[in-house]
């Protein structure tokens, strides 16, 4: 790890939260959008019934059209690279459903007469240079003069509506793997206290998720989801919830990032990761303690994809059984 020296502006002490970390609570949203359901229509294929990653909607014969958005504030100091993280994570939602990014626009709120117009200037390029190597054109968007910076995402992509990757389509029998290591909440809650940097938490938040979505197509992978906000735990109960199946996970197959132990030890644990462990306790048997379970529920921002099959560059980190009483099992 590296200690910053002289940061001209620390953009995550303009947040009262960093990241994914500062979702609102799953179990509040839920309650919150309950019953917004819309009127049935034979062409959305994925709309809010079970909280998948993108809406879908069939086009034509061959073709679906997904929509997603996501901002959020800064959870690291450096104004690029939190640009380039959340691109990475709007983008995200589009490869998690197995589509292609076709457009995007920025969303941004700037507290402009606190923060400097260059500063945001570095935003709006991180995510731009994210959206190049992905492809992605990004066609102007919206802004707000807002107390607290802002920043993300809405995003069109394409897929075969015949191949979509959804978290309903989880079935027994199945391994689960993950493609990114767990950690970056804990990193970045100590970032923001400390102004201590973690360039390999920025490296795997950066990264697109774009192979990873390819990979589970080839591979005949059908159902599939991202890790962000509401942790490893929380997605996955997501996941085995709507697929009517009980997640198993081997606590010791799951990957971290270097310094996410000893940050949880030293007490930077983000209050949504406590938040998504408090909303799956109820339907969750584990034989594991407490930090463990934490490490699970993390708050990810820009996380990996998590599916149902084995895929190259995945980690099998447990699979899928009959429901058997509990949705959720960590041994």
């Amino acid at each position: 790890m590296d200690v910053a020296h002289d940061a001209p502006t620390r953009l995550t002490q303009y947040a009262h939260g960093g990241g994914c970390a500062c979702k609102i609570p799953p179990g509040e949203l839920e309650d919150m959008v309950r019953g917004l359901t819309g009127i049935p229509e034979a062409d959305l294929l994925v709309g809010l019934d079970d909280g998948d990653d993108a809406a879908a909607v069939r086009i034509s014969d061959g073709l679906a059209v997904l929509s997603t958005a996501d901002f959020f504030t800064p959870l690291v100091d450096d104004a690029y690279d939190w640009g380039r993280i959340a691109a990475a994570n709007a983008l995200s939602d589009i490869y998690a459903m197995g589509g292609r990014p076709v457009l995007a626009v920025n969303l941004l709120g700037w507290p402009r007469d606190v923060l400097p117009a260059e500063l945001a200037t570095e935003v709006l390029r991180g995510g731009l240079d994210v959206a190049r190597l992905a492809g992605c054109p990004v066609a102007g968007g919206h802004s707000i003069d807002d107390p607290e910076p802002k920043y993300g995402m809405a995003v069109t992509g394409v897929a075969d509506p015949v191949r979509l990757l959804r978290n309903d389509a989880g079935r027994a029998g199945l391994p689960l793997s993950l493609t990114k290591p767990l950690g970056v909440g804990v990193l970045n809650n100590r970032h923001k206290a400390t102004g201590e940097t973690f360039p390999e938490a920025v490296a795997s938040m950066v990264a697109l998720n774009d192979v990873a979505s390819r990979e589970a197509l080839a591979a005949g992978v059908q159902a599939a989801t991202d890790v962000t906000g509401f942790g490893l735990l929380g997605h996955l109960y997501k996941l085995a919830r709507a697929s009517n199946v009980t997640a198993v996970v081997d606590a010791a197959a799951v990957p971290y990032l270097d310094g996410a132990r000893s940050s949880l030890a030293d007490g930077f644990v983000p209050g949504g990761s406590r938040r998504n462990l408090d909303w799956v306790r109820p339907h969750l048997d584990a034989s594991v303690d407490l930090d463990e379970l934490l490490l699970l529920a993390d708050a990810q921002t820009s996380g990996g994809l998590l599916v149902a099959g084995e895929i190259p560059g995945g980690t099998v980190i447990g699979e899928l059984v009959p429901r058997d009483g509990h949705v959720l099992r960590v041994r």
